[in-house]
């Protein structure tokens, strides 16, 4: 993991409130809040209902957008905007992987039918800085 890659996953190698966007059949944007959190290779997962708009829309259109990293308006000192591709899985294995006590409230466990796993895999992170006009961007080739 190389420098930028390491302050990148410092803010989304833990569970955190992000804002997701996907687009509706009919080619307009929607945005909601997600709690993903990433693993060193920098994908995401995040807990869905598998009968979820979401779902559908990255079915169809599977290009997504996050935005991240601001915990506290009044203390931020980086945000990430991340470009990437999502799929959607209901094995076992991503279930149980993903599975936390975060989603006992949701879900009966992790094998529950209407739980699934959003994956994202980005392609292009930008790491913005406040105060610094232009933001480090990582991109996968």
């Amino acid at each position: 993991m190389n420098a930028l890659e390491s302050r990148v996953y410092a803010v989304i190698g833990r569970p955190h409130l992000a804002c997701l966007a996907t687009l509706t059949d009919q080619g307009k944007p929607w945005v909601r809040y997600v709690m993903p959190w990433a693993t060193p290779d920098l994908v995401l997962r995040m807990a869905t209902f598998l009968d979820s708009r979401k779902v559908d829309q990255i079915k169809e259109c599977p290009d997504v957008h996050l935005t991240c990293g601001v915990d506290d308006p009044m203390n931020a000192k980086t945000y990430l905007q991340i470009q990437g591709h999502g799929t959607v899985s209901s094995s076992a294995e991503d279930r149980h992987f993903f599975w936390s006590e975060l989603l006992e409230e949701l879900f009966e466990g992790p094998d529950d039918p209407r739980y699934g796993v959003l994956i994202v895999v980005p392609y292009r992170i930008e790491l913005h800085t406040v105060g610094v006009p232009e933001p480090d961007i990582w991109e996968n080739a």
